[in-house]
């Protein structure tokens, strides 16, 4: 921004509504789960997620303030696949009443059977993309960034703890690999926290 920009930015000039709410980010992933979810009604799959983090970035004055998500996603979960080819996905997350059927989203491979039948939870068309009637809470998001993080680049005790969680975190190409980033931009939100 140059010194004009500065001047005349006001962030709520485009804030929209799920930006004046108050959301405890460190809980949100860590504590009350979160389930991405990316492709078309048609054809799409879910992951539960404990990595992910909001913020902002790329602001555009008067245009975007920039609010984005981001996701962390293991390039062997049939969910990354799925998140690569889609121009949008959603962050969703449930009532706690719902862990059990959250879970099986987690703990089953969508390229292995149909885990949403399992699940008991049901998918519904949001802006072109999916989320599920049950959720509480959902982020629409345009995809803005995906990118692998760089291996060489991680401190050597992360490195260390993708080497020592073979099961988490299974080798490709003949050794462990680290998470992909998705960013995207938050369109808009449906629900209450």
């Amino acid at each position: 921004m140059d010194m004009q920009d500065i001047k005349s930015f006001n962030p709520t000039a485009k804030a929209k509504e799920f930006e004046g709410k108050e959301y405890k980010v460190f809980e949100m992933f860590r504590k009350d789960w979160a389930v991405v979810t990316a492709g078309t009604p048609e054809k799409h799959n879910s992951l539960v997620i404990a990595w992910g983090s909001l913020g902002t970035i790329w602001t555009n004055p008067g245009k975007k303030t920039g609010a984005t998500i981001t996701v962390y996603v293991y390039p062997t979960r049939y969910t990354h696949e799925f998140l690569q080819q889609s121009d949008k996905f959603t962050v969703s997350f449930f009532p706690k009443s719902l862990r059990k059927q959250v879970f099986v989203l987690g703990s089953r491979s969508g390229r292995d059977g149909d885990k949403e039948t399992e699940s008991g939870l049901t998918p519904k068309e949001i802006d072109g993309t999916v989320t599920f009637e049950e959720a509480n809470f959902t982020f629409v998001c345009r995809k803005i960034l995906q990118q692998p993080i760089d291996k060489a680049n991680l401190a050597e005790d992360i490195k260390e703890y993708y080497a020592a969680n073979p099961e988490a975190y299974p080798e490709v190409d003949g050794e462990w690999q680290p998470h992909w980033i998705f960013m995207g931009e938050i369109l808009g939100t449906e629900g209450e926290l």
